[in-house]
């Protein structure tokens, strides 16, 4: 029988979630790509008698690594050759500040300012913004080859070796990934339907949000390529109305869920033979067999699906006819101005740009002044740590230092037994495939994966074998002592900032939408972008609320105390959704005074939750008329007052 701790001894919660690995499945060919790509031109160096331009190409071929996380070609190219650019640009930056002292400081620090904001545009431009910074500390911190584009040229070479290979099956195997994303959407919301209803509300309520995270997946995947070839692809064309035709499936869920009734199991099943003809693009797929549907809610899910079964099995889709329900992106240079515009006027990007360069410009000083050997690694570790849009900074830096010490236990044993030479090639391709395996266990397994990695072809540059061991474990504890000071008790960050103002925005929104969903002129591909971005909106919200529940208190307790509420607004989009489609098929609509008490109520919370401070429950008295659709609706915006409100 297992001993349970003492009281004392018990470890607290946010300790317990940060040390907890991420359930996450293993991309095997990202584990062969990061192998092959990443010895490659260290064999290909050492064959030339040139090992240091070996490992500064696999240096750059380890970023292409780990930015190889898309399924989609095209967003293989931006995830992968972007950044590149952005490497080689910091590289050359670095390079030309090499051995110049305060100027060196000062120029590091700029780039870092430049880097913390643009990295708060989007994914891309965050991974773009972090190798900017990152390569631009390596070129200022180590003597590089001559000439000064050189280096860049070989760390950007090995970044494109990994995209080359996550690009040789494209030509087999376009649209695969694309078909892929949308068959996971209509499974995901086949498990939705298969948990709507029953009493497992927690079983419903994580298939909603793994139904939210496919649908939103799917859209992103679809997107990257719509800004180009929309109408003109018929592949994309098909794709796209297989999307918009799973809506009404997911706007009927929470009716069913709402009836208490499970739905008879031939209707998920039915779905899930719908996602195979989707991922073959098989067009033969005879009419769904579905019992009598006697209610309205089963009534609205016979017919929602009924339709989907009709889009996925069309000989043709006409592009006309798609329901635009996303809107189509705008042209890239439009969006790169508006981006560039939102960076410069946004106070978030100044925010975390000049938080970021204070810590960069303070550990470039610091190790000016106290002599550090291979002093670049205190930067390199702050760069890492400071990046708030990949986890708490906090959570972090503990993860960093703990990951670090895991890293160096086998890098010792690497430097120790393995002679420097050829030998390093087999022992680095087994150990790049660690990076891609662990990285999504989370940030701590990938320092692990990542710091014996850059330590082989450390050596492999400078020859210093173990000696580099005990350096940098405190270099590391060095940066991060650096950024929980200067970039996070010194940043003491609005809670209102952080979570509460999204929080009273999204709450807003709902009232919003749920004028947009019983107004007569309500455009539905309107509706159904409010409901998207609502969705999409709250899931952002809960990932920061996840985030700030594996820090300390004060933030890990209150995010405790507020994640109730969050559950409360999702709650209350879904009884919004539920009422629409109860009155779509047959239920009487409620009056105009109905829908009138239900904003007003909701618009006095979101002013409450962005002016509160703490929590206070507020009983509230909402009344209707007795069988109105709006009843479950009335009953979630009293739990959620009864949770949160100013008093």
């Amino acid at each position: 029988m297992p001993r349970e701790f003492p009281i004392g001894l018990t470890p607290p919660d946010w300790l317990v979630r940060n040390l907890t690995p991420q359930q996450a499945p293993v991309n095997r060919a990202a584990v062969v790509r990061a192998a092959v790509a990443m010895a490659l031109p260290l064999a290909a160096g050492l064959a030339a008698g040139r090992p240091a331009y070996g490992a500064l190409a696999a240096m750059g071929a380890l970023s292409g690594v780990i930015g190889d996380t898309a399924d989609a070609y095209r967003m293989r190219i931006l995830n992968i050759a972007v950044p590149q650019l952005f490497g080689a640009l910091g590289v050359t930056l670095g390079t030309l500040v090499y051995g110049h002292g305060w100027y060196a400081v000062a120029g590091v620090t700029g780039v870092a300012l430049v880097s913390g904001m643009i990295s708060t545009i989007g994914a891309v431009a965050s991974v773009s913004g972090l190798l900017l910074l990152l390569n631009c500390v390596i070129g200022a911190g180590l003597p590089l080859p001559a000439p000064w584009w050189l280096a860049p040229a070989l760390m950007t070479g090995g970044g494109l070796l990994v995209l080359l290979l996550a690009l040789l099956s494209w030509p087999l195997r376009a649209g695969v990934p694309e078909r892929t994303a949308v068959a996971a959407a209509y499974r995901a919301v086949a498990d939705l339907l298969a948990t709507a209803g029953t009493d497992r509300a927690e079983a419903y309520e994580e298939a909603r949000r793994a139904a939210t995270h496919a649908l939103n997946e799917s859209y992103d995947l679809i997107l990257a390529r719509r800004a180009r070839h929309h109408g003109r692809s018929p592949e994309l064309t098909r794709l796209l109305a297989q999307l918009n035709a799973i809506t009404p499936v997911i706007e009927a869920a929470p009716a069913a869920h709402l009836a208490a009734r499970p739905l008879p199991p031939q209707f998920p099943d039915a779905l899930r033979r719908l996602a195979r003809a989707v991922e073959a693009d098989d067009r033969t797929l005879p009419p769904p067999r579905l019992p009598l549907a006697l209610t309205e809610t089963a009534r609205a899910v016979d017919h929602a699906l009924r339709h989907t079964a009709e889009v996925v099995t069309a000989p043709d889709v006409d592009p006309r006819g798609i329901d635009d329900r996303l809107g189509r992106p705008a042209a890239l240079g439009v969006r790169t101005a508006r981006a560039a515009r939102g960076v410069v006027l946004s106070a978030n990007s100044w925010r975390y740009g000049v938080r970021l360069a204070v810590c960069i410009g303070t550990a470039q000083a610091l190790v000016s002044l106290v002599p550090v050997p291979r002093s670049y690694w205190v930067a390199l570790t702050v760069t890492f740590v400071l990046k708030p849009d990949f986890g708490s900074v906090f959570s972090r830096a503990l993860l960093r230092a703990l990951g670090t010490v895991a890293g160096l236990v086998i890098a010792a044993v690497v430097l120790a037994e393995v002679p420097l030479g050829w030998w390093d090639v087999p022992v680095l391709f087994l150990l790049a495939p660690l990076v891609p395996a662990l990285t999504p266990r989370g940030y701590g397994y990938q320092t692990a994966a990542i710091t014996p990695v850059i330590l082989l072809l450390s050596d492999v540059l400078n020859h210093q074998g173990t000696a580099l061991l005990l350096p940098r474990l405190n270099d590391s504890l060095l940066g991060c002592a650096i950024t929980l000071t200067a970039g996070y008790l010194f940043w003491p960050e609005s809670w209102h900032t952080r979570v509460g103002d999204r929080l009273a925005d999204a709450v807003a929104d709902t009232a919003a939408y749920v004028e947009a969903a019983f107004g007569a002129a309500a455009d539905p591909s309107a509706r159904a972008r409010m409901r998207r971005r609502l969705y999409r909106d709250l899931s952002v919200i809960r990932t920061e609320f996840q985030r700030a529940l594996t820090e300390p208190p004060p933030t890990g307790r209150r995010a405790a105390a507020w994640w109730p509420l969050v559950v409360a607004v999702e709650r209350i989009v879904d009884a919004t959704t539920a009422a629409r489609v109860r009155v779509r098929h047959g239920a009487p609509p409620p009056s105009a005074a109905e829908i009138t008490q239900v904003t007003l109520q909701l618009r006095e919370l979101s002013d409450g939750v962005r002016r509160a401070r703490t929590l206070t429950a507020v009983r509230t008295d909402l009344t209707g008329p007795a069988g109105s659709v709006l009843e479950p609706l009335r009953q979630e915006v009293a739990a959620a007052r009864s949770i949160a409100s100013p008093h």
